[in-house]
């Protein structure tokens, strides 16, 4: 049995739907202004299974008057007592899966409006097996609700889902504590709870956590307060909270950052650049920035479809129009030339994976950042969490489906990018997989990433040594021969050289003895040889000194060969080169 909200809590949302639909008929134009107006709140609800997400968002769209006359036919049922009831979580779950099961799985995205704000609302899974979903839908989201079960209390799923409604850079956290009604309206669960909760999320980053108690079915404190059940409850109703959180200030108004998404030339005199405010703001005359390049002119005009502006905000749409003819393409950044982020070819992230194929950290990515695009590499996973401890587990060798983990990437070329936590347009991108264009994981850029000194120390290359490793088949590295005698040392080279190519191993000698060098290597054969192994292949060194400590080279003094008989010698040396995996496979 559900009860309807309270005749004033009705009458001041009738009165409110009231005066919007006087205003439709005098004033439609009025009306689309000022809903235009309205601020917009993007929220999403989370939850472990039957804790009421969908009843609570359900009951949200129907005490609100946001619920259309064929939705709630559709949700209204005939009980087995004979009474006519709503199923509420029928006005979010669409799927016949959803139905069937009486479960969330995919993203649910509903909208509705109050005289204050305008909302969408992402309705979320709480399976495990649905953590893509989950993060998608609370990606751009202002608000996380997380409903727990007064009779169960907090769960490793409702720490999992805090976790990772703070991984997403959400700012604000509404927990509301569940079916208060199958606890008697006890204050003290609600207490229990309530301290629980806030010493794990004290450990987070969220700029602010309320805890609401509420019956979603019954209606209580989700619209409606419910003071005539729990007298002891002072603060917000769910849509109150809703209503009154302050999110402008969220915004990052810091850090002028323009993606720009395309370039307008209509004629010779005009070229402006296209794109939409992500963070900051900018105004006519400002000195900017244009990355990766490092260009810099000046503000011209800020141009829009009504008109000029002095000043654009984000999320407004704009096209700059600058003092100097620069080149400027789509997926290049326009910042304030005194406010700049950090440009680096490497990066750390935490990413969510998101496809059945596994992520090979060997592997070659499309990566689209911002409005651009490139390739990137894994260097390295460094940890995948353990989204039942909520631990680091290291020595992961690849991730799957619904991982979550922190993994170090080399991008082929830079990217401007801030810290996710700091400015969540410019610290998001997504993997896909180039072979058939699906998108197979989300990543965050992490507070802190890798020097980047490392960009100038790889000299720019775009193929990793993964990639060549798996093109020819065995990995790289140097058989230092050395020592013994001149001719003995060459032509033993030069055996090993041979067996190892046979054996479909790209080898190649540097002998400081080799008459076609001239007079020998010398002091530059150890820098030939990382040169070679860098390129992926096998080296085999013939030299009268031992290696230097820093070239990692198989130590293979001829005094320690059978020598006589180079066959034998021959064997021992691919032997070596087996073992260290030189041998194509």
């Amino acid at each position: 049995m559900t009860t309807a909200p309270t005749a004033a809590a009705e009458s001041e949302i009738d009165a409110a739907r009231a005066q919007e639909e006087e205003l439709i008929k005098t004033d439609i134009l009025g009306f689309l202004k000022q809903n235009e107006e309205k601020e917009l709140l993007r929220l999403c609800a989370v939850g472990s299974v039957d804790d009421g997400k969908s009843t609570l968002i359900g009951r949200l769209l129907h005490d609100s008057k946001g619920v259309y006359d064929d939705q709630l036919a559709d949700a209204t049922r005939t009980t087995d007592t004979g009474e006519r009831a709503i199923d509420f979580a029928r006005l979010t779950d669409g799927l016949r899966a959803e139905r069937e099961q009486g479960i969330t799985i995919d993203v649910a995205y509903r909208y509705f409006s109050t005289p204050a704000r305008k909302f969408i609302i992402a309705d979320t899974p709480g399976h495990v097996q649905y953590t893509r979903n989950m993060a998608t839908g609370a990606s751009t989201a202002n608000v996380a609700i997380i409903l727990i079960d007064a009779r169960l209390g907090v769960l490793t799923q409702s720490r999992r889902h805090g976790y990772i409604a703070d991984l997403l850079g959400i700012p604000h956290l509404l927990v509301a504590v569940n079916k208060m009604d199958l606890v008697d309206y006890s204050e003290a669960r609600f207490a229990e709870i309530v301290a629980e909760f806030r010493a794990f999320t004290g450990q987070l980053g969220f700029t602010s956590v309320t805890f609401v108690p509420v019956s979603a079915l019954l209606g209580i404190n989700i619209v409606d307060p419910g003071a005539h059940r729990m007298a002891w409850y002072g603060g917000p109703t769910v849509l109150q909270f809703l209503e009154q959180v302050p999110i402008r200030r969220d915004v990052n108004l810091r850090d002028f950052r323009m993606p720009v998404q395309t370039v307008i030339r209509p004629n010779l005199d005009y070229r402006g650049f296209a794109g939409q405010v992500a963070s900051g703001f900018i105004s006519k005359g400002d000195a900017i920035t244009v990355l990766p390049s490092g260009r810099t002119s000046r503000v011209k005009a800020i141009d829009t479809f009504e008109g000029e502006l002095q000043r654009a905000y984000p999320p407004q749409a704009v096209v700059l129009r600058l003092e100097d003819e620069i080149d400027i393409s789509r997926g290049d950044v326009i910042v304030k030339s005194d406010n700049q982020p950090r440009v680096s070819r490497h990066h750390t992230a935490h990413v969510v994976w998101m496809s059945d194929t596994p992520l090979d950290p060997g592997r070659s990515w499309l990566m689209k950042h911002g409005a651009g695009y490139g390739r990137v590499t894994i260097d390295a996973i460094e940890h995948r969490v353990d989204l039942e401890t909520l631990q680091p587990v290291a020595g992961v060798s690849e991730l799957k489906l619904n991982d979550i983990a922190r993994v170090r990437f080399t991008s082929h070329k830079p990217l401007p990018t801030d810290p996710y936590r700091q400015n969540r347009a410019m610290g998001a991108l997504i993997f896909i997989d180039p072979v058939n264009n699906n998108t197979v994981g989300a990543g965050m850029i992490a507070e802190s990433d890798r020097d980047e000194g490392k960009a100038e120390q790889d000299g720019g290359t775009e193929v990793s040594a993964a990639e060549r490793e798996r093109r020819l088949g065995h990995a790289p590295g140097v058989l230092w021969l050395w020592g013994g005698a001149d001719a003995a040392r060459t032509a033993l080279a030069f055996a090993a050289e041979r067996r190892l190519f046979d054996g479909n191993t790209l080898a190649v000698v540097l002998d400081d003895g080799d008459p076609r060098y001239g007079g020998g290597l010398g002091v530059g054969l150890a820098q030939a040889a990382q040169r070679f192994v860098d390129a992926g292949l096998v080296v085999v060194v013939g030299a009268q000194v031992a290696p230097p400590a820093g070239l990692g080279a198989i130590d293979l003094p001829l005094s320690g060969l059978p020598v006589d008989d180079l066959d034998k010698a021959t064997a021992a040396v691919v032997g070596a080169a087996v073992q260290a995996g030189m041998v194509r496979r």
